[in-house]
C-alpha cells in the first residue's frame, strides 16, 4: 500500500483550512493556546498587567461574536419555536411531539445524572487533593465570599407563577429567555387553533425574522476563528498549565463522565434513529466544535438547526422546535459537571452525603439544568446554590473557577449534541408514525 507524503498532504490541510469551519477553529484553538502559554505565568515572558492588556485585545473578535449572537438570538428563538410550533399542523401532532420531547429531555438528563454519580464515586478524585495545599495555592483565605441565597419550598409557588411573563417586552428586553419560551409556545398553540387565513401574515413575518438572523448568523460565523483563538489564549494567559494540572482528577473524571454520555447518544443515534454513525459524527463536526469554542449552546443555536436541516435532513418542524427548545431546558453536560463538582467538593471537604441528600442533589441539579442560561460561565453559578442545599461549603466554587471555562467548552459541546440527537430521534419517530398512518389509509380504502 502507497503512503501519500506529508508534502502531498499539506494541499488537502490547506483545503480544509480554507473551506472549512472545523478546520478553523481546530487551528484558531492550537494557536491560542501557544499565544496563551507565552503569555501565561509559567514563561514569564511577559509582565502579567501587559498580558492582560493584550489578552483583552485578543478577546475583541470573540466579545463580537458573542455580543451579534445575543442581539439576535431573542428573535431568531422566538420566530424558531412558534414556526416549529404551527408546522405540526394539529393540536395532536403538537401534543404527541411536545410531550415526548419533555419525557425524553427528562429521561436523557436522568441518565447523564447516573453517569456523573457512579464516575465521581468510583474516581473519587477529592481524594486526589490535600486540601490546605489546594487553599494555600488558590488564595482562598484573601478572597471575600459572597453568601448565596437558599431557596426555601415556600418560594417555589411564586417561581412557578413567575415563568409566565405578565409583560412580553420586558422579558425579551431583559433576555429572560424561559420566559419568552413559555411566552412562544403560547402564542404557537394559540395560531394553530387560528384559520390557516388569520395566522399566515403573522408566520409570513416570523418567517422573514428567521431569514435576516440567519443572515446575521451567517456574518458572525466568519468571526468564530478568531473568537476561539481570543478565547483560548485569555484562557491559557490567565491560569496556567500548573493551575490546570493541580485540578487533573477533577478535570479527568468530568472529561470521563461527558464521554460516556457521548456514547449514550452514540448509541441513541445508531439503534433509536437508525442513522450511519461516520456520516452523522461528521455532519454534527460543525455546530460540536464551535459549542467548544464558544461555550454557549444559544451561540451554536443557529448552526445547529441549519446542520440538522440541511445536511441531517431533518424536517423543519422538528429541527425548529426541538433545537431552540433544547438550547434552553436540555443541559445533560451542565447537570452532569454541577453533581461530580458537588461529589468532588464534598469528597474535597470530607463532607459524608446521605442518600437523601444525594437524591436532594440530583433533583436540584436537575431542576437547574432546566432553565439555565445558555451562556457561558452560567454552570459556576448555579453550582453554588446546589452546594448550599448539599451542606458543602460553597467556598469551594473558587477552587474551580480556574479550570471551570475548559470544562464549559466541553459540557457545551455535549449539550449541542444532546438537541441534535433529540432532533435525531424524533424525526425518525415523526417518520415512522407517518408510515403508520399511511398504511391505515391503505387499508381504510
Amino acid at each position: 500500500m502507497e503512503i501519500r507524503s506529508f508534502t502531498h498532504s499539506i494541499p488537502q490541510i490547506r483545503y480544509l483550512i480554507k473551506k472549512k469551519l472545523w478546520a478553523q477553529v481546530l487551528v484558531a484553538l492550537f494557536v491560542g493556546l501557544l499565544v496563551g502559554l507565552a503569555l501565561g505565568p509559567e514563561t514569564n515572558w511577559v509582565e502579567k498587567e501587559t498580558a492582560e492588556t493584550i489578552t483583552e485585545w485578543l478577546s475583541i473578535p470573540a466579545n463580537l461574536f458573542l455580543k451579534i449572537i445575543q442581539m439576535i438570538i431573542v428573535p431568531l428563538i422566538f420566530a424558531s419555536i412558534i414556526r416549529g410550533l404551527t408546522s405540526s399542523g394539529s393540536i395532536e401532532q403538537l401534543q404527541k411531539l411536545g410531550f415526548g420531547v419533555a419525557i425524553y429531555f427528562v429521561i436523557t438528563t436522568a441518565i447523564a445524572l447516573t453517569i456523573g454519580i457512579l464516575i465521581v464515586t468510583t474516581i473519587q478524585p477529592g481524594n486526589f487533593i490535600d486540601s490546605d495545599l489546594i487553599r494555600e495555592s488558590f488564595g482562598i483565605e484573601d478572597l471575600e465570599i459572597v453568601e448565596s441565597t437558599d431557596l426555601s419550598i415556600q418560594d417555589i409557588p411564586q417561581s412557578i407563577i413567575g415563568l409566565i411573563p405578565s409583560n412580553p417586552l420586558s422579558s425579551f428586553m431583559s433576555g429572560e429567555m424561559l420566559s419568552i419560551i413559555i411566552f412562544a409556545l403560547i402564542v404557537g398553540v394559540a395560531m394553530i387553533t387560528l384559520p390557516p387565513k388569520s395566522s399566515k401574515s403573522i408566520l409570513d413575518l416570523l418567517e422573514s425574522i428567521q431569514d435576516f438572523t440567519m443572515k446575521v448568523v451567517s456574518w458572525a460565523m466568519r468571526l468564530a476563528p478568531f473568537a476561539a483563538f481570543g478565547l483560548m489564549a485569555g484562557i491559557v494567559s490567565k491560569v496556567g498549565l500548573s493551575a490546570l494540572t493541580g485540578l487533573g482528577a477533577y478535570m479527568a473524571t468530568v472529561i470521563a463522565g461527558l464521554f460516556v454520555m457521548m456514547i449514550v447518544y452514540i448509541i441513541i443515534i445508531k439503534f433509536f434513529a437508525k442513522r450511519p454513525l461516520s456520516s452523522t459524527l461528521t455532519a454534527i463536526r460543525d455546530p460540536q466544535l464551535l459549542a467548544f469554542s464558544t461555550s454557549s449552546s444559544a451561540a451554536v443555536m443557529p448552526v445547529s438547526i441549519k446542520t440538522a436541516e440541511e445536511k441531517l435532513k431533518i424536517k423543519p418542524k422538528v429541527s425548529q422546535f426541538v433545537i431552540p427548545l433544547g438550547a434552553t431546558i436540555n443541559m445533560d453536560g451542565t447537570a452532569m459537571y454541577q453533581i461530580i463538582a458537588v461529589f468532588f467538593l464534598a469528597q474535597l471537604f470530607d463532607v459524608n452525603l446521605s442518600f437523601t441528600t444525594i437524591i436532594l442533589i440530583a433533583l436540584t441539579a436537575l431542576a437547574a439544568s432546566i432553565g439555565a442560561p445558555s451562556a457561558p460561565g452560567t454552570g459556576i453559578v448555579i453550582l453554588s446554590t446546589i452546594l448550599i442545599a448539599a451542606g458543602v461549603p460553597a467556598i469551594g466554587v473558587i477552587l474551580l473557577l480556574g479550570v471551570d471555562r475548559l470544562l464549559d467548552m466541553t459540557r457545551t459541546m455535549i449539550n449541542v449534541t444532546g438537541d441534535l440527537t433529540a432532533c435525531m430521534f424524533f424525526d425518525k419517530r415523526l417518520k415512522i408514525d407517518d408510515n403508520k398512518n399511511q398504511n391505515h389509509e391503505v387499508i381504510k380504502k
